[in-house]
């Protein structure tokens, strides 16, 4: 996937900021429409639970941890998804981020993540995974009943650290097991070459302002604008056996301006657990740059038995999301843009299927590809009704075709619903 970087000189409707605002000052994060309130407890014995296939908004403190709880079985693995969304206006140190833990009732920790926010320093969403695993190589956390999940800063004392709250967006998870015993050990070979960028000519998507209304993309070459301080979400269909390559290119400023912002954009990948597997950090100075995502594995179930985070993140099928941060700092030197910015995605392999679940998953269908997907991947509607109405005025499609790709868009805005 790539990216490209350049100064526009207007904005015209169509290039109006992912999230609609009229300011042109960039929101900081588009919040899933019905996401519940819930207070996170300083206790775990007050934590409030989360119910998967749910999503939730929260807070949290500049110091300390908050808590929730999950009630789960025996059979089924469980993923807690935790957005954090600095406020606007706030800032933080260089390893600052968002920590997330899963612990079981009698205090075995399952697991623990964190991901920050770059040497940039530029706060921006980000989001972290806890999980709880059922497998033959773990003998913790295999019970049914009781198990906590724990959010906290990294870094809230750390120097350049404002004591501000975060808005939290929170999304449980749970994927079945497998009606037969697979491999129970990582593929050992995959071809790890880096392969070259789609070319072609790129063609215009507007990009998400959040993780559920982020916008889909397949393999092309595509084009956005994006703002100093401005974060843009985006899915891209990912099947079994399937690979993602993504490059990352800044495109020259335009002016005379002379400086250099380290980290200006940073492109993450994100599994369809909104599990972090890989990002990638551009430096700009006005001048064209480039910078690729490391080579990542096709996507596999026996993944999750790597030992390296970024391959077992790779571990399900299901809509991989590319986040596209532009520091806040490339203002100070080049202006506020609006700037171009340009992906180039490849996916290849053939798609092929994938373990046979013993049951569903919650949400349903977030763990696979399904045609729904691929459409909206081809079209680039985006999860809300407004955007994908918005594409079907903006393209001119006739009112017979328009009709058509409507009830596509409905029942992907109702299944995208469905999971949040």
């Amino acid at each position: 996937m790539a990216v490209v970087l350049g100064t526009t000189a207007a904005v015209t409707p169509g290039q109006a900021d992912a999230a609609g605002e009229a300011s042109g000052a960039p929101v900081p994060y588009a919040f899933a429409v019905g996401a519940q309130s819930v207070e996170g407890a300083t206790s775990t014995g007050d934590a409030a639970l989360l119910e998967p296939g749910r999503t939730y908004k929260s807070s949290l403190p500049s110091s300390g941890k908050v808590s929730y709880g999950l009630e789960l079985d025996a059979v089924s693995n469980a993923y807690v998804s935790v957005t954090a969304v600095p406020s606007p206006g706030s800032t933080v140190s260089v390893i600052d981020g968002v920590k997330v833990t899963v612990q079981d009732a009698e205090g075995n920790t399952c697991s623990v993540d964190n991901t920050g926010f770059g040497a940039a320093r530029s706060p921006h969403p980000i989001a972290a995974w806890g999980m709880r695993e059922i497998s033959p190589n773990k003998s913790l956390c295999r019970k049914a009943g009781a198990y906590y999940v724990s959010v906290e800063r990294v870094d809230p004392e750390g120097e350049g650290s404002s004591p501000d709250a975060w808005d939290l967006e929170l999304l449980a998870m749970t994927e079945p097991r497998t009606a037969k015993t697979g491999p129970t050990s990582a593929p050992g070979v995959w071809n790890s070459a880096t392969p070259q960028p789609v070319q072609g000519q790129s063609q215009r998507r507007k990009g998400g302002a959040g993780f559920t209304g982020a916008t889909p993309l397949d393999q092309g070459v595509w084009r956005d604008d994006i703002r100093p301080g401005q974060t843009l979400f985006y899915t891209v269909p990912v099947d079994w056996g399937q690979q993602v390559s993504v490059t990352a290119e800044l495109g020259s400023s335009g002016s005379d301006a002379t400086g250099y912002a380290s980290d200006a954009l940073n492109l993450a990948l994100y599994n369809p657990a909104r599990g972090h597997v890989a990002d990638v950090g551009v430096g700009y100075d006005g001048g064209q740059k480039s910078g690729s995502l490391p080579p990542l594995p096709p996507v596999d179930h026996a993944n999750r038995y790597a030992a390296t985070a970024q391959v077992s993140a790779l571990r399900f099928a299901g809509s991989h999301y590319l986040v596209a941060h532009l520091s806040e700092g490339v203002a100070d030197t080049f202006g506020d843009g609006p700037f171009v910015m340009t992906l180039r995605i490849r996916v290849s392999g053939e798609a092929r299927s994938g373990p046979e679940y013993a049951g569903e998953s919650e949400p349903k269908g977030v763990f696979e590809v399904s045609d729904e997907d691929r459409e909206a991947a081809a079209q680039g509607v985006a999860g809300g009704d407004d955007t994908a109405m918005r594409a079907l005025a903006v393209g001119g499609i006739g009112t017979g075709s328009a009709l058509l790709v409507g009830l596509g868009v409905w029942t992907l805005v109702a299944r995208r619903r469905n999971a949040a």
